[in-house]
């Protein structure tokens, strides 16, 4: 994108990146172009917003992360700026100043690169504001030569005891309290579709990248003759998993994929240890096993047991400290595999999510009840893996089993805060899912990472920084 670009994005948590070594902000304002109170400022001493749908996850290599629940943020917000400031020097000095939304699978949905910076202190970057019952993102780039103090007035915060600065005016741009001049929305990302049938070349792990989106739905086998290379797999750059309270998800790397026909052994070498998921398709309707293989090459973990016509799920599994995984399958007809990241599992919401077989659901939110409909014959069993506290993204903790029934069922399962693993291990046959009475997060804990201060005090202080 470059300036006063905008576009839809999709209405999910967002994970925005913003590089250059700035410090990082987020307002969020009514219809009115203000915001309504001190709560609605997320910054360093208060990174998370009240509704849960806004917060602060970091900084790690020069780049902080931002989280935004776009379904959890409060009817009565219109709009969410992304704001940048320095604490010494001028915005023209941050190098490689951008903003870049990710959705939770990895997949880059916009960027804008900053390439006019000067004098500014402050800078709105980009905001995500509402448009026809979904959300988009515009580039600003509008900058504040007073700083946050300035940036802060002019969106209704009450920043008390600062005397004017010569210059205050905001950078050359648009009147603030209106948004820039509606432009034509960007090309909605698309990601190419790679021959699901292609011999994989030998997987080299990469450096830690955002995931990507995975390969497209199952097709039919390519016909018999020579196999050409490998499909490419385009990754975003950008840099590792943020920290903070979402880095128990683990390492993110491009995914791995194998496509093949009928019974075969699947090795990965170079995979982060610690718990991925293992996505499986088959066409066929004969019988489906996957295990884990040992280091003496023996059947370890079984995975799926099933005998469902044209199985498909995920499946979470772990793998080993010196990383590489392998992979007994049995099955009857063509078949496609993937290797994911666990930050690439379906998230919880309170929409409701509908599809067949087993999988691996993350839930980050505050407590909230998981209401299942399972409409199969076989077993239904869901196990836990509560992930706070928990700092060995290498591992997993223990599980608490919630469900093990056989057959048709209702269940509405108790969920403690986010982050949890939610793994659906067993379900052959349709079902629904989604989260009933979900609550705000209470935030990270005060363990030595981002800590929820919400002291307006501290706020304004921050807002004051000096800017002689």
């Amino acid at each position: 994108m470059i300036k006063g670009d905008n576009a839809f994005v999709p209405t999910v948590p967002l994970r925005i990146a913003v590089r250059g070594g700035v410090d990082v902000a987020a307002l969020l304002l009514t219809e009115t172009g203000r915001v309504r109170g001190d709560a609605d400022i997320v910054f360093h001493g208060a990174p998370v917003h009240p509704s849960g749908g806004v917060r602060l996850l970091g900084e790690e290599h020069g780049t902080v992360w931002l989280e935004t629940g776009l379904t959890a943020i409060e009817a009565d917000i219109a709009r969410v700026l992304v704001v940048g400031s320095t604490e010494s020097g001028a915005m023209r000095d941050a190098r490689g100043l951008s903003a870049e939304a990710f959705a939770l699978d990895g997949t880059s949905v916009a960027r804008y690169d900053v390439t006019d910076a000067g004098g500014e202190t402050a800078m709105v970057l980009a905001e995500l504001y509402r448009r026809a019952g979904g959300w988009k993102i515009r580039a600003v780039g509008q900058g504040w030569l007073n700083g946050l103090a300035g940036l802060a007035r002019d969106y209704g915060v009450d920043v008390a005891d600062e005397p004017p600065v010569p210059g205050g005016a905001p950078a050359a741009g648009p009147t603030h309290g209106q948004a820039p001049a509606f432009q034509v929305p960007a090309p909605a990302f698309q990601v190419p579709a790679p021959d699901p049938y292609a011999a994989p070349a030998p997987y080299q792990a990469p450096p830690q990248v955002p995931y990507q989106a995975p390969a497209p739905a199952f097709q039919a086998p390519a016909p018999a003759g020579p196999q050409g290379p490998a499909p490419t797999v385009a990754v975003p750059t950008g840099p590792p998993q943020p920290s903070g309270p979402d880095r128990a998800f683990g390492a993110v790397f491009p995914p791995y994929a194998k496509s093949g026909r009928d019974n075969d052994v699947i090795t990965v070498d170079g995979l982060p240890p610690g718990p991925v998921v293992v996505e499986l398709e088959i066409r066929g309707d004969g019988y489906t096993g996957l295990w884990t293989l040992t280091r003496f090459n023996k059947e370890g973990e079984n995975l799926v047991n099933s005998t469902e016509e044209n199985f498909r799920g995920r499946m979470l599994v772990p793998v080993p400290e010196n990383g590489r995984l392998r992979l007994k399958l049995r099955a009857e007809g063509p078949w496609q595999l993937q290797v994911l990241p666990l930050a690439a599992a379906t998230l919880l919401t309170e929409q409701e999510v509908e599809n067949r077989g087993p999988d691996v659901f993350l839930h980050t939110g505050g407590t909230a009840d998981l209401a299942l409909h399972y409409r199969g014959d076989d077993n239904l069993i869901v196990h836990l893996y509560e992930l706070a506290g928990h700092d060995d993204p290498a591992t997993l903790p223990t599980y608490e089993s919630v469900v093990n029934e056989i057959g048709k069922r209702r269940e509405t399962v108790p969920l403690p805060e986010g982050p949890v693993i939610v793994h659906m291990e067993m379900a052959d046959g349709p079902w629904k899912a989604r989260l009933k009475h979900l609550q705000p997060h209470s935030g990270p804990s005060n363990d030595g990472r981002l800590a929820p201060v919400t002291d307006i005090g501290k706020a304004q202080g921050w807002l004051r920084r000096g800017r002689r």
